[in-house]
């Protein structure tokens, strides 16, 4: 209980992007502060136009509002204490403070690998199963999918955070990222965590590849239905409703699996924050410009909610 007491009072310090420089480039800031900018307003654009628009209003863009709330929130949990730390030059974070990105972190990581999995789900329901697509994907399963997805989450945001955090930190409180990244924290700890860097590393490899098989079966199965399509334009159409979602595994599932299936051995610290700002900002920035640009339907949306403005403002 003292040791847990002291490790309370005492803070960490982050290391940032750049470890032997003090405070980020101008530049970089300002693009760290645009990327970050441009996240929220696009997953926000997005949630609104899936609420705002019926045309929006199936499984699909369900599921995706939830990937939006996801990447939102995700990018909000490191990116604002990154800049904080820039503009005051101050790179400190309390135990408490740290606790809470950790869990934040994993609950949004964990829930985002699920709920890509059974967007990959659905997209294979919709193809191969056009007749049944509405029994299959109803209100009530889009509902349970997202809360599985939430709960399966958080559920490993609950398990790994208060054992990470448990583990006494009597040597450096150095963090050598720009956030409280579990692999990071655990070096600082005075203790053997083989055994639990060996547990957590099971169930990384099981939160990654569970979803990631659903993922492979699904776009199998869609493999298979489209090359029977005897129509050019229906394989051509069966495809681009998936390049959007295939482009958003590829990014996120890359990262992930560089971060937490590859062993200490071939782990860099340079490495492991180039990686990192790729799954935390770049990514949750890119997936509401895939999935926009990429889809007329939410890009009619937009456009009528613009004219709408736009009528509005000459009245």
């Amino acid at each position: 209980m003292g040791n847990w007491t002291q490790a309370l009072q005492t803070d960490f310090i982050l290391v940032g992007l750049l470890r032997n420089n003090g405070k980020l480039p101008t530049i970089l800031s300002t693009l760290i502060s645009i990327t970050f900018v441009v996240a929220l307003i696009g997953n926000s654009t997005m949630m609104f136009l899936i609420y705002i628009d019926s045309q929006l209003h199936t499984p699909m863009y369900f599921l995706l509002s939830h990937l939006s709330l996801m990447d939102a929130m995700y990018i909000c949990t490191t990116v604002p204490k990154m800049l904080v730390d820039q503009l005051t030059g101050q790179k400190t974070i309390s135990f408490s403070g740290c606790t809470a990105q950790i869990f934040l972190y994993l609950t949004l990581l964990g829930a985002e690998c699920f709920l890509l999995g059974l967007m990959a789900y659905d997209r294979y329901v919709a193809i191969g199963h056009p007749l049944r697509y509405p029994v299959l994907m109803s209100r009530r399963k889009c509902i349970q999918m997202a809360a599985g997805s939430w709960f399966l989450g958080a559920t490993e945001g609950f398990l790994l955070t208060p054992i990470t955090m448990s583990f006494p930190f009597c040597g450096s409180r150095v963090i050598d990222s720009f956030f409280c990244e579990v692999p990071a924290l655990l070096k600082l700890s005075c203790v053997d965590t083989s055994f639990y860097e060996s547990v957590m590393y099971v169930c990384c490899v099981l939160m990654l590849l569970v979803p990631f098989a659903l993922i492979a079966f699904s776009y199998g199965r869609i493999a298979a239905v489209v090359l029977g399509m005897r129509s050019a334009h229906a394989r051509k159409k069966a495809l681009a409703t998936c390049s959007s979602h295939l482009i958003v595994v590829s990014l996120f599932y890359g990262a992930a699996l560089f971060t937490y299936m590859l062993p200490n051995s071939y782990h860099a610290p340079g490495q492991d924050r180039v990686v990192s700002v790729f799954y935390t900002i770049l990514t949750p920035a890119l997936n509401p410009v895939i999935y926009g640009l990429r889809n007329k339907q939410v890009t009619g949306a937009l456009w009528k909610v613009l004219q709408r403005c736009t009528s509005l403002q000459r009245l």
